[in-house]
């Protein structure tokens, strides 16, 4: 055989081998795609998943063993379930009417999907759809009991919240997982969520005349605060314009005042002047007034005091001169008497009795002589023995002279009341 029937040869086998080995590889290798899963069975695993006896593949690719293994596969995706219960009696015994939208797939995770392989494996999905939806309408009818109607139609995503956590174990061990629960509508035949939606209509009617009646305060208030406002502004423009005015009249007044203080000023500096004027005359006056005192008065009384002075001076030295021969005398008699000794007195007496005499006779005249008492001396002490000569001639004196008989009067003083002689 020549090499090229060698090659020819070779070509051929290697292809025969390589559509044996692409059939082989169609038929072994499988692909898994993200929302599915693959379940090998029969073959031998490792761990937990010898005791199951399959082994599973989520996303990527597995080979199954020939002759020992068969594959079969679990569709992920969601399925679309309606949700709905007629004469479900809720929390207060009023019967409600509620439709809803569920949806609902098989678990893609272990060991949910475990359940779910175990219950579903090979199983239709309106089958799997039935089983989830009267599960669903189960526990929607148990939600129902423990709400009032009042918080189904008033809240329907806590109703909604409320379900889901409902059902979520319920799921669970049947390997499903409910995605997402939307409550559509909520009725009932007895009217009663009519008659709620009528006071809630009525409310919303009353928040809305309210909401009106409050509107149309809050203009009103804005309208009295915007005319407020507008009176502010004109009276802060009054009041701009008055101190204007008035800060014109004080720079008015305050140039007046300057003026007025300037002519002021010029009139009292005129009166200055002329007063200065007048000073200067009336110094003159002064001077002509001083000069003719001084010479009419000041001179004349000048000459006078001059004239006082020498007669006083004169008078004076004739006084000194009278009182000095006057001591002399008095001197000499002083010596006289000294030298006389105790007669010098009644000397002395003796010489002024005759002046005494011509004196006192000269004084009285003609008298006529009623009664002479002559007093001497009792020879006592002088000063015992002469005290009644001297009483009775000092008493006799003045009763001659006034009239009046000392001795008498003080006899009548002394004399009690109502006894002779007192008066």
């Amino acid at each position: 055989m020549s090499a090229f029937g060698i090659i020819g040869t070779l070509l051929v086998i290697a292809l025969i081998f390589a559509a044996v080995l692409t059939v082989v590889v169609r038929n072994l290798l499988y692909i898994c795609q993200p929302n599915e899963v693959l379940i090998f069975i029969g073959g031998r695993s490792g761990g937990a998943q010898r005791q199951l006896g399959y082994r599973v593949i989520k996303g990527g690719r597995a080979v199954r063993v020939p002759f020992f293994e068969v594959v079969d596969r679990m569709d992920l995706t969601n399925m679309p379930i309606e949700v709905a219960v007629t004469g479900a009696y809720s929390k207060g015994g009023i019967p409600l009417n509620v439709h809803g939208i569920a949806n609902v797939k098989l678990a893609g995770e272990q060991p949910v999907l475990d359940n779910a392989i175990e219950r579903f494996l090979g199983v239709p999905r309106n089958h799997i759809m039935e089983m989830a939806r009267e599960t669903l309408e189960g526990n929607l009818r148990g939600v129902l009991a423990t709400l009032t109607p009042e918080e189904v139609n008033e809240d329907k995503i806590k109703f909604a919240q409320s379900l889901l956590t409902e059902a979520e174990d319920d799921l669970r061990a049947m390997g499903l997982e409910l995605d997402t629960l939307k409550i559509q509508d909520v009725s009932d035949e007895v009217g009663y969520l009519a008659g709620i939606g009528r006071k809630q209509s009525a409310e919303v009617q009353k928040n809305a005349v309210v909401a009106e009646a409050r509107s149309k305060a809050e203009a009103a208030i804005r309208a009295a605060q915007n005319r407020q406002e507008t009176q502010i502004s004109e009276i802060q423009a009054q009041l701009g314009i008055m101190r204007a005015d008035v800060g014109r009249r004080m720079v008015d007044a305050e140039t007046r005042v300057a003026a007025v203080v300037a002519e002021a000023e010029g009139k009292v500096k005129a009166r200055i002047a002329r007063a200065e004027a007048d000073l200067g005359v009336q110094r003159a006056r002064v001077e002509q007034v001083r000069r003719k005192l001084q010479a009419d008065v000041l001179e004349p009384a000048r000459a006078a005091r001059a004239a006082n002075e020498a007669k006083a001076k004169g008078a004076a030295s004739r006084i000194v001169e009278q009182g000095r021969a006057g001591a002399t005398a008095l001197e000499e008699l002083a010596q006289t008497w000294r030298a006389v000794g105790p007669s010098a007195r009644d000397v002395f007496l003796m010489q002024k009795v005759d002046a005494l005499v011509n004196i006192v006779m000269g004084s009285m005249g003609n008298i006529t002589v009623n009664r002479l008492t002559m007093l001497g001396d009792s020879g006592g002490d002088g000063a015992t023995g002469d005290l009644p000569r001297k009483v009775v001639s000092t008493n006799e004196q003045v009763k001659a002279a006034t009239g009046v008989d000392l001795l008498r009067a003080v006899q009548q003083r002394l004399a009690p009341p109502g006894a002779p002689g007192h008066d």
